[in-house]
């Protein structure tokens, strides 16, 4: 294989490979990506064998053929070497050695047979949708925040991505939770969806389509299986495994009784919450908020710190009661609704609490008090 290949090009593709690449492997393969010169295109392809991620972009090909090289090397390589640099890409010079070379630099990387590399497995079924990538993307930025890191429960460490009805109206609809917060959003169901299998994407996988999403401004292809979900968003195709567990039954967390419906100012009520926040102590992080008729009085407390206090005016008209929040829980909720009014449905101190965006019912949010 031989190529040459304009530095930016590499670069861009090298960064969304090398980031699926494992640091530490006990196979060294999959420390590799594989590069493979065709036509008049370079294919980079990486995996950790739960994900696959194939990119394809345009380069001079003098010599068609395949190799391996370290990921983040090559990557680390790439990012250092000038702006506008041709880079040359060769491993026909010597057997199992990867020659790059970009003005007068050259760099000699081990390479280990292709042969060695995983092969793609093919998303096979399933349904095939697309989605607008400004749709998927607010999916995504909506619900991940929620998603559990705790790998003993692993069926909640994804997004659990499905099909379903909202009022009679077909809708795909996102959700995820840790136990302590819920996040349910959802977008019309695209056409093709009916009836796709329910899924559970592992978090990783949402972390990197996002990332690629960054450079999308088309639709993205979709196909999901029971499997395996397939991305392809422009010359980026990405493969992943899917959680192979229950998702809960999330609907029985979100409660139906709360009648007690507070408005306030969203921005407003961010910014407040992140001052008073700031004294309380980090393994809490409490924040108690009084509501007294139109008023709302948010506090915090620490033995070591002192007190804080603030009032915000806001619409409520049922009766006057207190409840306490985790301030960073309370925060990436209130990150999340884009409008100016912020609504909070509530029933007593003790009982889980509903937020949405008043301007906006396509999301929906949970969050469980805490003592203060």
């Amino acid at each position: 294989m031989k190529v040459t290949i304009e530095r930016a090009a590499l670069l861009k593709a090298l960064a969304h490979a090398q980031s699926v690449v494992e640091r530490r492997n006990t196979i060294p393969i999959l420390a590799n990506i594989r590069l493979t010169a065709e036509g008049s295109h370079l294919s980079l392809t990486a995996t950790d064998l739960d994900l696959f991620i194939v990119e394809v972009t345009e380069a001079a090909v003098s010599a068609a053929g395949s190799t391996t090289a370290p990921a983040h090397m090559l990557y680390d390589i790439a990012r250092k070497l000038p702006e506008g640099a041709q880079v040359e890409l060769d491993s026909t010079a010597k057997e199992g050695q990867l020659t790059l070379r970009a003005g007068r630099s050259t760099f000699g990387l081990a390479s280990l047979p292709v042969e060695e590399f995983p092969v793609v497995g093919q998303t096979e079924g399933g349904n095939t949708f697309t989605v607008a990538a400004r749709d998927l993307r607010s999916l995504i930025d909506r619900a991940r925040f929620a998603i559990s890191t705790e790998e003993t429960r692993y069926y909640l460490n994804g997004i659990y991505l499905h099909a379903t009805e909202n009022e009679g109206v077909p809708v795909l609809r996102a959700v995820a939770t840790d136990g302590h917060r819920l996040a349910r959003v959802e977008i019309p169901l695209p056409d093709g969806a009916d009836g796709m299998p329910s899924v559970i994407v592992p978090r990783k996988t949402i972390s990197e389509v996002r990332k690629l999403l960054d450079d999308a401004s088309d639709d993205v292809a979709i196909t999901v299986s029971a499997s395996k979900i397939h991305f392809t968003l422009g010359p980026v195709e990405l493969t992943s495994k899917l959680i192979d567990g229950t998702f809960p039954d999330y609907q029985r967390v979100i409660p139906q009784g709360n009648d007690k419906k507070l408005a306030v100012d969203c921005q407003a009520f961010r910014e407040a919450v992140d001052r008073v926040a700031t004294i309380s102590t980090e393994k809490s992080r409490a924040v108690k908020l009084s509501i007294d008729g139109n008023t709302i009085t948010l506090s915090a407390s620490s033995a070591d710190s002192g007190t804080a206090n603030e009032e915000l005016e806001v619409v409520y008209g049922a009766d006057n009661m207190e409840i306490g929040f985790n301030a960073r829980y309370l925060l990436d909720i209130a990150q999340q609704i884009e409008g100016d009014t912020a609504e909070l449905s509530l029933a007593d101190a003790a009982a889980p609490t509903i937020i949405r965006d008043q301007a906006d019912a396509s999301a929906l949010y949970v969050l469980m008090p805490m003592r203060v």
